[in-house]
């Protein structure tokens, strides 16, 4: 059986800010208000939300023999959209002027799993971050890491939504798990709702995408000509207002320090650009996900 205090230990020595365990166990009502979310056509874009359901909604399908699934987060709060204006151009997501969180978390979860075979040989597991079906942010609620706010995003008390996720499948059992947070949450607070541009937050922690500035940027052709505000990859004008987020501390994780500052970047840097200077420069950030010329069509919208 896993020691919990093990896998607490196993995930600072890896670098991350927060962790906890769940108990696997069928998201039912997830599942549900994902299929409510497709129908009323709030998907937009995002085809592979539609896919692999079934996995989605049960981890255990994913990952057979599943006994334990280890959420981790990490801090990734930095400066860089403190310096925006409302008339700002070029402005790009904080996550996004780091090294790409995929690799980095994933990194990670695999030097914490080789820590936890150290004492369990036999231990089996997978580790994801961001990419697999799974309800992730749920997970991290069984977890106790946070709650999800408003705006969908995880929010913890720590560190506010400027938390990235990654998660471990792991096929053996824990001596003790984690359970959901009380006393904390949004309140009455409605500021991510009040500051999201293009009104894109629904009445019940869902997001249209068919409006939402990030993922009209990145994930989908942008067919309704929805103004994007000055942002040119990602959004961060809800993260920006949450009051958790005024008060947490930066992220101390050197691997999340950012590599760029956007407002060293004039609309006519990005548009003269050459392709071997994006990629010689933002090559290792999720940039590259987009393209230099899908941030350059971003910029005359």
């Amino acid at each position: 059986m896993l020691s919990r205090n093990d896998i607490l230990n196993a995930s600072r020595s890896a670098g991350f800010d927060l962790c906890g365990i769940a108990r696997p166990r069928p998201l039912h009502a997830n599942a549900q208000h994902l299929r409510q979310w497709i129908e009323q056509g709030c998907v937009g874009g995002l085809d592979y939300m539609c896919r692999n359901a079934d996995k989605r909604e049960d981890a255990t399908l994913l990952v057979e023999g599943t006994q334990s699934v280890v959420v981790c987060g990490v801090s990734y709060k930095s400066d860089i959209n403190t310096h925006y204006t409302p008339e700002q151009s070029c402005k790009v997501a904080s996550y996004a002027c780091n090294r790409d969180y995929h690799k980095s978390i994933k990194k990670m979860l695999l030097r914490m799993l080789s820590l936890l075979r150290e004492s369990h040989p036999s231990l089996e597991g997978r580790a994801f971050t961001d990419s697999a079906p799974l309800f992730e942010k749920q997970l991290a609620v069984d977890a106790g890491l946070g709650w999800i706010g408003r705006q969908s995003l995880l929010i913890t008390p720590q560190f506010g939504s400027y938390v990235l996720l990654g998660e471990l499948l792991l096929n053996e059992a824990c001596d003790s798990y984690d359970t959901p947070l009380e006393g904390v949450g949004c309140g009455e607070c409605h500021r991510c709702v009040e500051a999201c541009p293009n009104l894109s937050i629904n009445n019940n922690r869902t997001i249209d995408a068919r409006r939402c500035i990030s993922c009209l940027t990145i994930e989908q052709d942008n067919v309704a000509d929805m103004p994007l505000h000055g942002w040119i990859f990602g959004c961060d004008e809800c993260q920006m207002c949450c009051p958790y987020n005024l008060r947490a501390a930066h992220h101390t994780n050197p691997s999340f320090d950012p590599l760029f500052n956007p407002c060293d970047l004039s609309a006519e840097d990005w548009l003269t650009m050459s392709e071997e200077h994006f990629a010689e420069r933002f090559g290792t950030t999720p940039l590259r996900r987009s393209g230099l010329q899908r941030i350059q069509d971003n910029i005359n919208k």
